[in-house]
């Protein structure tokens, strides 16, 4: 039993029987804001990227993650809460606040996280330039690298580009979302009159342009395209003077809003709010710190945005184009690769030979921990023999997301010209890859696989196979129940779970599922999954629940909870009075998180910890001490009113001893204070702890799995708590 549901006290005898008489013994202030919450993530990201014990061009990749996230953020979460107050139909925020004050601090917060992340890159710009990567400017190049920049960009950047002049006779342009544009102020020489044009820098050429080619990976020198062409515009305007240019991006409400009914035909509607997207309201507009008051003048005029949603910073702005670098071949400048290794359960007689997987899982349950264990030997695997297998009759899939190249998706159409009754149940509205699932669900229907596109008004987030096979003249269930996406390649850097079992008991539930996602079958009960939008969250208060009353009759109690975020109100309270009650409580939380931990006479008991690193920790897991008899679901759902509320999510229960021991040593040493993590504070704050008392690196835990799945001994040994 682990140390943690060891942990114990009791409260006094005049405690009530049930958590739901006490509700009025919760403060008001008992959480933290969610969008505050999620900067707060984000600044977490940025964290790494500052750490000079990071790989340099990791620590670049972490910056262009950080832009990346935060474009999102203000697409979806910010332009949510614009328009809601917009609109007149604003509430106030989980904590009380009115969404016009949010916003200010929003918007406050975020400028200065940016003006944080301008600042890193600085650091990490010199650090490159140490380890033979430079990024140049133009007055930093000589007349033979001008030559050959000059040349460049006749060849591939000047066919491609389009001025925009704005006067009387032509309109202020549409400015699209997130492109990144020259504002350019020409003299007209007849008349000594200042002219305006934009012009915007081509996102298909890329970003950062090597100066000279024949300089290798070693040592190479690179150069943002926005200053190549920015040293070209007298070419552009002959016969203007060009006064000056600068650098602004505007961001856009990019969320996708879709109106259902039973007689809209879902993709149609799809592809029209896709349309509409490229033409949302501005949200924030970035710019070069240089610019004339003028130019900015007549950009919040045109855009008509707030000035405080104006944010000023030094160049180069957009550092998601950071990515680019990652493609260098230059190992010594990051994490060193790791190679996924085969699930024991999953691995042939020889090195060569791939196992049967079907008998494999016949014979035991088998769980995986992607990456550190083969997505392509399992999952794929798995997907790929039910498709070729005479005796399997019929898979069913549901997928949410997928890669473009999708071997998954290759399975399954071959699966269906194979004569074998296949459906997937696409979920077309998969934020921001709703266009590559709409043409990967017409491909599926042109092969044959009997497409669907789940509930109306449920978007279908839960990660799902289910393969019926004939075996001695009966049909046996094989299921896959996953954390995560059916993508081999975010399986790579992403860290998931996933369960194979040949249960008839999870056979029958996932067949009254997929009825339900098909058809028109109402089915709320389940044997061993927990499905939301009906039971999920019931199931998860009960249990916790049960844990308080055990500890409240002196008996053990424990609960851990992995998610990627945490801010369901009703979960939060059911644990704060859990706590009160005197259950340990671990939450280990990648993102978002409102409750509070550790705060006197609410959650003393709470501990919570987020974990980054290589990988984007993504498995969900909910684990109850059950006065011994553990109960640990893993699934799809994080504890959000979306994901409880209006998807459908599925959870279902690890059975088998090992599983059940693998999921409490992950527990463990994610909460070890011996390996680093960010830790919050009783104020809600989160501290990074990297180090230890005797100030060696604490070790990192995804680093502590790769070794432990490769046979390796730790760097550091590390004593029980």
């Amino acid at each position: 039993m682990s140390e943690t549901f060891d942990r114990m006290t009791v409260m006094s005898e005049n405690e009530p029987a049930t958590m739901a008489e006490r509700p009025s013994a919760l403060p008001a202030d008992r959480y933290i804001d969610r969008e505050l919450s999620w900067l707060a993530f984000n600044q977490r990201v940025l964290e790494l990227a500052e750490d000079p014990a990071v790989p340099v061009l990791e620590r670049a990749n972490f910056l262009a993650i950080f832009a990346s996230n935060l474009d999102e953020f203000f697409m979806v979460r910010v332009a949510g809460l614009k328009r809601r107050i917009t609109t007149g139909l604003a509430v106030p925020t989980n904590v009380g606040r009115q969404p016009a004050d949010l916003l200010a601090d929003i918007n406050a917060t975020a400028y200065a996280l940016q003006l944080r992340h301008a600042r890193c890159w600085e650091v990490v710009q010199q650090a490159l330039a140490e380890a033979g990567v430079t990024i140049s400017r133009w007055g930093d190049l000589d007349a033979a690298d001008h030559q050959v920049l000059t040349e460049y960009y006749e060849r591939h950047i000047y066919p491609v580009l389009m001025p925009l002049a704005v006067d009387p006779a032509h309109p202020f342009p549409y400015i699209s979302g997130r492109a990144l544009n020259l504002s350019i102020r020409v003299r007209n020489p007849r008349t000594d009159k200042i002219e305006f044009a934009r012009l915007k820098v081509p996102h298909l050429i890329p970003r950062y342009v090597r100066v000279d080619q024949r300089e290798t990976d070693a040592d190479v020198r690179f150069i943002a395209l926005e200053e190549v062409i920015a040293n070209q515009l007298d070419g552009l305007f002959p016969g203007m003077e060009v006064v000056d240019h600068h650098v602004f991006r505007v961001t856009r409400n990019e969320d996708v809003e879709i109106e259902e009914d039973e007689t809209e035909n879902l993709i149609q509607a799809l592809e029209k709010e896709l349309l509409r997207r490229r033409f949302g309201p501005p949200i924030r507009l970035e710019i070069s710190n240089d610019m004339d008051e003028a130019t900015l003048n007549l950009l919040v005029s045109e855009f008509d945005i707030d000035p405080e949603q104006v944010y000023t910073l030094p160049t180069p702005l957009d550092l998601g184009g950071l990515f680019a670098l990652s493609r260098l071949e230059r190992p010594d400048l990051k994490y060193t690769p790791h190679i996924p290794v085969t699930n024991p359960n999953f691995r042939g007689a020889t090195t060569n030979e791939q196992a049967d997987l079907f008998r494999a899982i016949a014979r035991r349950e088998v769980l995986v921990h992607h990456p550190y264990e083969s997505f392509s030997t399992s999952v794929q695997e798995f997907i790929e023999q039910a498709a070729t297998d005479p005796n399997v009759l019929a898979i069913k899939q549901t997928l949410y997301r997928t890669s473009g190249d999708s071997p998954i998706v290759a399975a399954l159409i071959k699966a269906a010209e194979a004569g074998k009754q296949v459906l997937a149940l696409v979920e077309v509205k998969a934020r921001f890859d709703e266009e590559a699932n709409i043409t990967w669900a017409r491909k599926l229907e042109q092969a044959g696989v009997h497409v669907v596109y789940g509930l109306v008004g449920l978007k279908t987030h839960c990660k799902l196979v289910h393969v019926i096979r004939e075996e001695q003249g009966r049909l046996r269930h094989y299921c896959h129940i996953g954390t995560g996406n059916y993508n081999p390649k975010t399986s790579r850097i992403y860290e998931d779970l996933g369960l194979f079992t040949r249960s008839d008991e999870v056979g029958r539930d996932l067949t009254r599922l997929f009825n339900v996602l098909s058809g028109y079958a109402i089915q709320t009960e389940y044997s061993r999954l927990l499905v939301a939008p009906e039971g999920l969250r019931r199931g998860l208060i009960e249990r916790i629940e049960r844990e308080a009353r055990s500890a409240r009759e002196g008996r053990p109690s424990g609960i851990r909870f992995k998610a990627n975020s945490m801010v369901d109100e009703e979960i939060i309270d059911a644990l704060y009075l859990a706590s009160q009650a005197g259950v340990p409580i671990d939450v280990w939380v990648r993102g978002i998180c409102s409750i509070r931990a550790g705060v006197p006479g609410l959650s003393e008991n709470i501990r919570a910890r987020s974990i980054l690193g290589r990988y984007l920790e993504h498995s969900r897991i909910f684990s109850f001490h059950n006065e011994g008899d553990r109960e640990t679901f893993i699934g799809s759902a994080d504890l959000m009113h979306r994901n409880l509320d209006r998807r459908i999510e599925v959870l279902t229960r690890l059975v088998e001893q090992d599983h059940l021991d693998r999921i409490d040593a992950l527990f463990d040493l994610a909460f070890n204070p011996e390996v680093s993590s960010w830790r919050m504070q009783a104020d809600g704050d989160w501290e990074r702890a990297t180090l230890a008392a005797d100030g060696e690196p604490l070790p990192d835990l995804q680093d502590l799995i790769m070794a432990e799945r490769a046979g390796a001994r730790p760097r550091r040994s590390m004593s029980p708590r």
